[in-house]
């Protein structure tokens, strides 16, 4: 399977918060530097995992000049930028590719629904404005509109545009991108079916599973890439209940949770998200164990 950028395992990360919505910069380090010895390829700060409605631009700022720092070129780092402005968006893809990022991810406007001209248009005004690569993003369970494959194709030959993170759960959708928009780097935004997704002709992932459990998706998604059909499935058995378990309410709930529970940042999450319902706690637990990973008693220090 060809490579291309940005393929492989990356992580959309959270954004780790004190119990008073505050961003923990120490933990963001902690978190870096667990993706950074477990081979993961690439880092998307503040997409929706990472609480991209309610961080600030500045914020967002910090996050990734703190990324930068820590990285230091040892794994890519991608800014979330899409709002539901084009305006806006066009605003935030400036300064955020003056800041040298490695790429943008660009969700599709929510709430607004435009029509597939309209995305089109969005998407041309994004990448002329754009000094880096941009990675499109479609989640119509989130937005509420869906970026069909043949506006995508439109898209694939728009200079600067050169992935997409395509979160329909549906194989027929990326074998559909595979053929008509083959020059993308075509990533799964969807881990459940991600190892099939790959199997069928994706380059990759970007991953919600990966935050808790970045090793074992980067050897997933390699074993994929390299046709290796029992592998692949076997680590994806592994991680079966993280994948389901993860979203048993919405992201970034359950993974911010499992992340606390295995002692890598603290509770803090920003209204209107509040922490995981307690009759739930030991599901996700159970989830974390079947995939081999330990729990911690306490709060790392």
């Amino acid at each position: 399977m060809s490579a291309g950028l940005f393929a492989g395992s990356s992580v959309a990360i959270v954004t780790p918060m004190h119990a008073d919505g505050s961003i923990d910069f120490v933990a963001w380090d902690r978190l870096l530097d667990y993706h950074l010895s477990h081979d993961t390829d690439a880092v998307i700060v503040g997409g929706t995992t990472g609480e991209s409605a309610t961080i600030t631009d500045d914020e967002l700022r910090e996050l990734v000049s703190a990324a930068q720092r820590f990285a230091r070129g040892r794994v890519r780092i991608l800014a979330g930028a899409g709002v539901s402005s084009t305006k806006a968006t066009v605003e935030r893809v400036r300064w955020l590719s003056a800041l040298g990022v490695d790429g943008l991810l660009v969700v599709t406007p929510a709430y607004v629904k435009p029509t597939q001209e309209g995305l089109f248009r969005h998407y041309v005004a994004v990448a002329e404005a754009s000094t880096v690569p941009v990675m499109l993003y479609n989640v119509p369970g989130r937005t509420g509109v869906d970026m069909q494959p043949e506006t995508v194709a439109r898209l694939a030959a728009v200079p600067r545009i050169v992935a997409i993170k395509e979160a329909v759960a549906d194989l027929a959708r990326i074998e559909s991108l595979c053929q008509l928009a083959p020059t993308l780097t075509i990533l799964s935004g969807d881990d459940p079916t991600a190892c099939s997704a790959i199997l069928a002709g994706a380059h990759g992932v970007v991953s919600v599973t990966a935050n808790v459990a970045p090793q074992a998706m980067a050897k997933m998604v390699a074993l994929a890439r390299a046709g290796d059909t029992a592998g692949a499935r076997a680590i994806d058995i592994s991680l079966a209940g993280l994948h389901t378990e993860l979203f048993c309410e919405p992201n970034p709930i359950p993974v911010k949770w499992a992340l606390e529970r295995m002692g890598f940042i603290h509770s803090g999450l920003r209204l209107p998200l509040v922490s995981l319902s307690s009759s739930l706690h030991s599901r996700v637990e159970a989830a974390i164990a079947r995939a081999g990973l330990p729990l911690a008693p306490t709060m790392t220090p």
